[in-house]
């Protein structure tokens, strides 16, 4: 496990990110792009076994959701050292009565040429389901996400771009006063601001959902690929309505099943036969 220390605290506070570089070796980094080049062609809204295609719209390219149903390098993430403590620390209500984790959403994306997405979010909406807070010595976020790099990301290859310390505004970002839906349809624009975050393959952004991000347009070839993982508190619900299924929920290990499904259902005993 990799300590959380004061200075992550603190510039996880200040800037609403962390970036954890070297967080994925070589071996499992290897495994996921093998997984991702065996990817069948998908048309939106397809379903591969417990998979489907649910992409964000527009120019966002392919995002394969419940992606951690899709095999054991996408299971070895769900707490994965390199990340696990820091997000139970920031979105784990840890020394409460409902302490843990859940990954209320978890997904792969694929973006080529020409692919971006617009920022959105900011503290200043105030939408609990994403909230930054700090109370009483504790962080009370309620959504963390990761966002590993399968691919070198540098400039023109789409990186992700955040606005720090928008996770604690008052108020929106000009931009934000065009609807969401026509700034999809722009040309990409710099954002008074904002920051590319360039990431090498392995590399992890660790960053709370209240900020205010998106991602640059991607002018180079060749792919983008990265894997993100949101994690809330384990009173969340997933987002889209995906389950884990029984299967997945059986194969991991009791610490990665109780983030999946920190609640079992309840439910009465089955009658009697006869």
């Amino acid at each position: 496990m990799q300590t959380v220390t004061d200075t992550d605290d603190f510039m996880f506070d200040l800037n609403g990110y962390l970036i954890l570089r070297g967080a994925v070796g070589a071996e499992l980094l290897g495994q996921l792009n093998a997984a991702f080049d065996r990817f069948p062609d998908l048309e939106k809204g397809d379903w591969w076994g417990e998979v489907q295609r649910l992409d964000g719209g527009g120019p966002a390219g392919v995002e394969l959701q419940s992606i951690v149903e899709a095999g054991p390098p996408f299971e070895a993430l769900i707490d994965h050292p390199a990340w696990i403590d820091r997000v139970a620390r920031y979105c784990g209500e840890q020394d409460t009565y409902v302490e843990g984790l859940f990954i209320d959403e978890c997904f792969a994306s694929i973006r080529r040429s020409g692919g971006f997405f617009p920022l959105h979010s900011g503290g200043q909406d105030g939408v609990v389901r994403n909230q930054f807070r700090f109370v009483n010595g504790q962080f009370r976020c309620a959504q963390v996400n990761i966002l590993l790099a399968l691919t070198d990301i540098g400039p023109g290859d789409g990186a992700t771009r955040v606005l720090p310390g928008s996770h604690k505004s008052n108020l929106a970002h000009p931009i934000f006063a065009r609807a969401f839906d026509d700034r999809r349809e722009e040309e990409d624009e710099t954002v008074e601001g904002a920051v590319e975050v360039h990431l090498k393959a392995g590399d992890a952004l660790l960053f709370v959902d209240a900020i205010a991000h998106g991602a640059a347009r991607r002018i180079h070839p060749g792919e983008r690929r990265v894997l993100i993982y949101r994690y809330g508190p384990s009173w969340g619900a997933t987002r889209h309505g995906f389950r884990y299924s029984d299967a997945l929920l059986q194969r991991v290990t009791p610490r990665q099943r109780k983030i999946l499904q920190p609640i079992p259902p309840r439910r009465p005993p089955a009658p009697a036969l006869g």
